[in-house]
C-alpha cells in the first residue's frame, strides 16, 4: 500500500486526503490548525511525513505557504513527487521546481476545480503543468482523486490554466449580476431567464451551475470564499497585463472582485458577486 502525504488539512485537503484513504492508500496529513482530521488519517508532523511517504500533495493557501515549507522538502531523506494543488503566479512554481529539481525532487503543479464536493468524491478536475517523462507517475497519483486531468504543458501551465479559467468564472459571475439585477427590476422570474438562456448562446458554468445551485436556493454554501476568488482575479490579471493582453473587461472584473472583498468580507461564498451591489 503506497504512501501519501497531504500537506493542508481544510476543505480540499482534507478531501483529497479523504479520497485517497478510500482508494486504499496509507495518507498521512500534515496541517498546524485545529480543524478536524479525516478518519483513516494518520495526522503528524511535517518532518515525519515528509520521511514516509514519497509523493506529496500539497493543499495550500496559496504561495506564500508552500514557499514556507520549501525547506522541508529540500531537507527530505529521500527523492519526493511534490503534486502542489495550490493556485500559485506559474513563475513562482517554475521557480520552485528548479530549485526542488537540484536536490532530486519532482514538482508539478496540479491546481484544482470542482469545489470541496469534488475533492470529497474524487470528481475534481486538474490543470497539470508537468515535464512528460513525469506524466505516467503523476496521472498514476491523481487517478482517484480527479475525474478530469487535463495536461497543458510544462511546469506553470497548469498555474497559468487555472488563473484564466477563474478569471473568466470570476468575469462570468460578474455579468451575471446584471442578470440578477434585470430578473429583481422587471418582474420576470429568475428562474424562467436561466432556463432560456441555457438554452442559448448565454450560457456558461455560471448560469448551468452556480446560480440554481448556491444562489437561486439561498445556500451560498460552496466552499469557495470571496477572498480566494479575488485574489485569483488579481493574479490572472496581472498575468495578462504582462502578456501584454489586459482589456478593460479584465481591469473592471479585477475592480469588481476586490470591492467585493472589502464590502462583505473575504470569507463569504463568491457567489455572492451576483447579489451584491
Amino acid at each position: 500500500m503506497s504512501a501519501f502525504a497531504v500537506v493542508g488539512l481544510g476543505h480540499m485537503g482534507g478531501g483529497m486526503a479523504a479520497t485517497l484513504v478510500r482508494a486504499g492508500h496509507r495518507v498521512l496529513g500534515v496541517d498546524p490548525g485545529p480543524g478536524p482530521t479525516p478518519d483513516g488519517v494518520e495526522r503528524m508532523e511535517l518532518a515525519e511525513a515528509l520521511a514516509g511517504a514519497r509523493t506529496i500533495v500539497l493543499s495550500l493557501p496559496g504561495t506564500e505557504q508552500v514557499d514556507q515549507i520549501l525547506p522541508a522538502l529540500d531537507q527530505a531523506p529521500h527523492p519526493l513527487l511534490v503534486i502542489d494543488a495550490s493556485t500559485c503566479p506559474p513563475d513562482d512554481t517554475r521557480r520552485r521546481a528548479a530549485h526542488l529539481a537540484g536536490n532530486g525532487h519532482v514538482l508539478v503543479d496540479a491546481p484544482v476545480s470542482g469545489g470541496p464536493s469534488g475533492a470529497a468524491s474524487g470528481q475534481l478536475t486538474v490543470f497539470l503543468g508537468c515535464p512528460e517523462q513525469h506524466l505516467p507517475a503523476v496521472l498514476e497519483a491523481l487517478e482517484p482523486l480527479a475525474t478530469n486531468v487535463n495536461h497543458v504543458g510544462e511546469v506553470g501551465a497548469g498555474n497559468t490554466a487555472k488563473l484564466m479559467n477563474n478569471l473568466l468564472c470570476g468575469i462570468h459571475l460578474a455579468a451575471a449580476q446584471a442578470l440578477h439585477g434585470v430578473a429583481e427590476n422587471s418582474g420576470v422570474e429568475l428562474e424562467r431567464l436561466l432556463a432560456a438562456i441555457n438554452t442559448a448562446s448565454g450560457r456558461s458554468a455560471v448560469t448551468e451551475v452556480n446560480l440554481p445551485r448556491w444562489v437561486l436556493t439561498g445556500d451560498f454554501d460552496s466552499g469557495f470564499p470571496v477572498g480566494l476568488m479575488a485574489r485569483d482575479v488579481a493574479l490572472a490579471a496581472e498575468m495578462v497585463a504582462e502578456q501584454g493582453a489586459s482589456s478593460p473587461l479584465v481591469e473592471a472584473a479585477e475592480r469588481m472582485w476586490a470591492g467585493l472583498r472589502e464590502q462583505v468580507g473575504p470569507a463569504d461564498d463568491f457567489n455572492r458577486m451576483v447579489t451584491t451591489r
